[in-house]
């Protein structure tokens, strides 16, 4: 008997993430608007729906196009009326993906075009139905650690060494670099450090290099939409304090935090909360692909 429930347990390592479909882990709200709307009304939306993304549709409803926060942070840089069609600032055609395609093919889809979504077809090809983005998919594994028997989340936790030495850590998925801007630079310097490094925040530092707020593109956006001068300094539009979690937290906690906060993002600390050392993405915990421990990482 001790054998088979070996055996069983080398199998429940194996398979614990494979099987699963776009169709698992999809939204069904799909957030999109007219190629003849303004940027204004897509901030609103974006601000609204806490979207990354709008689908932009033509008068059949068929996706022609997508508009991101970086887009809408690309119009502002440029100082495009605010009330310019969202048609000449969107990109390209939106990638599509089946309902019935694997997660980790849909993964490889996002990573070979080195975009955070996909549009999930229905019966027509141009018609959007469904959309997979990394939150959702880091939801759909948090669920599955959430049950599982080894996780710390689960009430009969068994607390061994063994078992934490299982765990992944913050440490070991975040991104160890961290781009800065001072208090006192401009939006349009910031806008250009986060197109340039691709990123969705920045920290920003006072006159003695301690973090005191970060700028994200939704701050960005919102001061787009209220008229807020690209000169002006990023200290004007930071949030602050900065919240960050600690380098050797466990992945699972940190997840958690995230998605019951509703944030895409995190900065990672160690030792002291002002000694920032990394970021710490929903992006980051779904490429690791297998939970928040090694229970399941065979099947990465």
């Amino acid at each position: 008997m001790a054998e088979l429930e070996g055996i069983v347990a080398v199998i429940d390592r194996e398979n614990v993430l494979k099987g699963l479909t776009v169709q698992d882990a999809m939204r069904r709200l799909v957030i999109d608007l007219g190629r003849e709307a303004s940027i204004e009304q897509a901030i609103r939306y974006t601000v609204k729906f806490k979207a990354n993304a709008l689908l932009i549709v033509n008068e059949q409803r068929q996706g022609i196009g997508v508009v991101s926060k970086t887009d809408l942070m690309g119009a502002y840089y440029a100082g495009l009326p605010i009330e310019t069609p969202v048609e000449a600032i969107m990109v390209g055609s939106p990638v599509f993906c089946q309902e019935s395609d694997s997660l980790d093919v849909a993964l490889d889809t996002m990573r070979a075009f080195k975009i955070h979504r996909l549009y999930v077809a229905g019966d027509h090809p141009d018609l959007a139905v469904g959309v997979l983005a990394y939150p959702d998919i880091v939801g759909l594994l948090y669920r599955y650690c959430r049950r599982c028997k080894r996780s710390i989340l689960h009430p009969r936790h068994p607390r061994s060494d063994e078992t934490a030495a299982d765990l992944f850590h913050v440490r070991e998925v975040m991104t160890d670099s961290v781009r800065t801007h001072q208090e006192d630079e401009s939006l349009l310097q910031v806008m250009e450090g986060l197109s340039t490094h691709r990123l969705g925040a920045v920290l920003i530092n006072d006159r003695d290099g301690l973090p005191v707020g970060v700028v994200s593109k939704t701050d960005l956006m919102i001061a787009y939409k209220h008229g807020v001068a690209a000169e002006t300094q990023a200290k004007a539009i930071m949030s602050s304090p900065v919240n960050s979690c600690d380098h050797n937290e466990p992945l699972t906690v940190a997840v958690q935090r995230m998605i019951f906060s509703d944030i895409h993002r995190s900065f990672v600390h160690k030792g002291e909360p002002s000694n920032i050392v990394g970021v710490l993405s929903l992006s980051d915990a779904a490429r690791v692909r297998s939970g928040s421990c090694r229970a399941c990482v065979t099947s990465r």
